[in-house]
């Protein structure tokens, strides 16, 4: 009954510290988004205070649950067993320790961050205190901004303009090719025999059909007109 009482305590005690491990690596995932928030406040914020003291309290908890399992296990008479429940209890330990050092690392990179925030928000506090207090520099920086950005804008125009430039570069280039085609297609022409005189024959016979064509509708119109 004894053996049996103890195993029945045994399981509940370490069952109880997995819970508590479990919780506390839940409130670690909590905790480590304070350290990558966009506008970290200066100093910690309610929410992280009680989250870092939930974490505090489940190490200590854990702690006190892991001593009365090795004080149960020391008192055991029995070997059963015993290998397994004394890894058990490094594995625990082991757990708790690693946590402990999770939180005071995951303290370093929130005061890191903090200092980091309240560092660059010092520096831009006193970059507009000397810029209220020394108008002319304030407004030296501001002509020298919009300088910039004329500069820049400068720089788009001629971008634009070097653009237009070689589109037209390119336009007479294919002009010129294009006379060159022209020139060459009618210096072979005149070199093939007869092809002057058909192409007059052509442009005689389209003449011709042009003024059949002009007469026969002049004609339609007259007697349209006569008749109406």
């Amino acid at each position: 009954m004894a053996a049996s009482a103890s195993s029945a305590g045994w399981a509940q005690l370490r069952q109880q510290a997995r819970s508590l491990e479990t919780q506390t690596e839940n409130l670690f995932h909590t905790y480590s988004q304070f350290s990558s928030a966009v506008n970290i406040p200066p100093k910690p914020s309610e929410e992280e205070r009680n989250t870092e003291a939930k974490i505090e309290e489940l190490l200590e908890k854990r702690d006190s649950t892991i001593s009365q399992l090795a004080r149960l296990f020391d008192s055991e008479t029995t070997l059963t067993n015993s290998g397994v429940k004394q890894n058990n209890l490094s594995l625990l330990r082991d757990k708790l320790s690693s946590h402990r050092r999770d939180l005071n690392r995951l303290r370093g990179t929130l005061q890191q961050a903090r200092d980091r925030a309240n560092l660059l928000t010092n520096v831009q506090s006193d970059i507009d205190n000397f810029r209220a207090n020394n108008p002319e520099t304030a407004e030296a920086e501001y002509m020298l901004e919009e300088r910039s950005r004329i500069d820049n804008s400068h720089n788009v125009a001629d971008s634009v303009l070097s653009q237009a430039y070689a589109v037209r570069e390119n336009f007479l280039l294919q002009r010129e090719s294009l006379a060159n085609i022209n020139r060459r297609i009618t210096m072979a022409a005149s070199k093939v025999p007869g092809i002057n005189g058909l192409i007059t024959r052509i442009s005689a016979r389209k003449r011709r059909d042009g003024i059949i064509m002009g007469s026969f509708i002049a004609f339609c119109f007259l007697i349209f007109f006569w008749f109406s």
